[in-house]
């Protein structure tokens, strides 16, 4: 079999250790880069171009479902495996969207993943069996937030008015306002404290 080349992207050290350590137990798997946030990880990845990247989905500067949307936006071709510790449906929608390949989560027991990589690497896509497959969900629209509602969303989670987001962006606070009210319309939400709750409980937005 073809030696297959893996990029790892986890901002802890040690989780990074680990899991080099399962995947080159394997003869045909090498790891040649490892990031430790977005940003570096969409770096890497272009730079290397490795076989499989292997993402985690909470990360500084910007999370693994943005890093992977920009990877895959320069190198169409890129295999993305994100791995998470959440299993909300919305969020392995939101990665899929993005144009991960495949879905697992990184704190389960038998976490395979030598299995998960190869099944990437020949074409497959994976997601684990603890996740649902995403459908629409209540309320919300196909395909989710955009990458704009995602980076809105992102200020209203750090407590932001909309006059103090409209600055940031070089938006007016109106075109801010109705961004605000299409996130709340496309999750079903109403409210901006159940929609802050609900943004960090299923991974939409980084947390410092």
């Amino acid at each position: 079999m073809a030696n297959i080349s893996v990029l790892l992207v986890d901002d802890h050290a040690l989780v990074r250790r680990g899991f080099r350590r399962m995947l080159e137990d394997d003869k045909d798997i090498t790891v040649v880069g490892e990031a430790s946030d977005g940003e570096e990880a969409v770096r890497v990845a272009i730079t290397l171009r490795p076989n499989v990247t292997v993402m985690d989905c909470a990360l500084p500067e910007f999370s693994g479902i943005e890093a992977t949307r920009r990877i895959r936006g320069a190198w169409p071709d890129a295999k993305i495996l994100m791995l998470s510790m959440h299993a909300e449906e919305t969020l392995v929608r939101q990665a899929m969207d993005a144009g991960a390949r495949g879905y697992i989560l990184k704190n389960a027991l038998d976490l395979d993943l030598v299995t998960a990589v190869r099944n990437i690497f020949e074409g497959q896509q994976v997601l684990d069996p603890r996740v649902a497959a995403p459908s629409s969900l209540k309320g919300e629209r196909p395909g989710g937030l955009t990458p704009r509602e995602l980076e809105i969303l992102q200020q209203i989670v750090a407590g932001k008015s909309n006059k103090e987001i409209a600055v940031d962006f070089k938006l007016s606070a109106n075109t801010v306002a109705v961004h605000r009210a299409n996130i709340m319309d496309a999750l079903g939400i109403h409210k901006t404290a159940e929609l802050v709750v609900y943004a960090i409980r299923n991974g939409l937005v980084t947390l410092p």
